[in-house]
């Protein structure tokens, strides 16, 4: 089943994420609506808010870049630690479509979560993947990549997010594909 992608505008990604209580099968189906979802936007990366549910949970596949990587699932994520080198990419977001922007991250981070099976995980994370995650974990944070812009660069793009607000600009899966 394909969830609606939520854009922005729509209050989801701006409500805050509870816990997942207890991993599931209804938890295992939804996360797997989650990356059939994704892989339709031609997305690599997509969090709960994003499909109208505010729980604490992102998934992640690099494989259409990078064939060593894999799907991942973050439940309950808790980042602790970021690494003080930081570097410049251009990121889009499924929720966001036609604007592209460069945003500074860190290139590492630790990261603290759940896979499906309810094991608990502790990982450093460094390049690529660790932008992909900060990015997906924003969105549990109530955080869009446009908030990582200068005031300046979020105005002159004000008028194409109250475009997206408002539905005149659709998501349109070719210009997802990447972060």
């Amino acid at each position: 089943m394909l969830f609606e992608i939520q854009t922005f505008g729509k209050k989801v990604l701006r409500t805050a994420t509870k816990e997942v209580p207890e991993i599931n099968d209804e938890v295992r189906k939804f996360v797997s609506n989650m990356f059939e979802t994704m892989y339709a936007a031609e997305g690599i990366g997509l969090a709960a808010p994003q499909v109208d549910r505010s729980i604490r949970l992102f998934i992640v596949d690099l494989s259409p870049i990078d064939e060593s990587e894999n799907k991942r699932v973050y439940i309950n994520p808790k980042i602790y630690a970021l690494g003080e080198q930081t570097d410049e990419y251009e990121e889009g977001c499924l929720s966001l479509p036609t604007i592209r922007e460069v945003v500074t991250r860190p290139t590492s981070l630790k990261i603290r979560y759940q896979n499906l099976e309810g094991h608990s995980f502790d990982e450093e994370v460094d390049g690529f993947l660790a932008r992909v995650i900060q990015h997906e974990y924003d969105h549990l944070e109530k955080t869009l990549f446009v908030d990582h812009l200068s005031s300046l660069k979020r105005s002159l793009l004000k008028k194409t997010l109250n475009k997206i607000a408002s539905g005149e600009i659709e998501i349109e899966a070719s210009e997802n594909f990447e972060l």
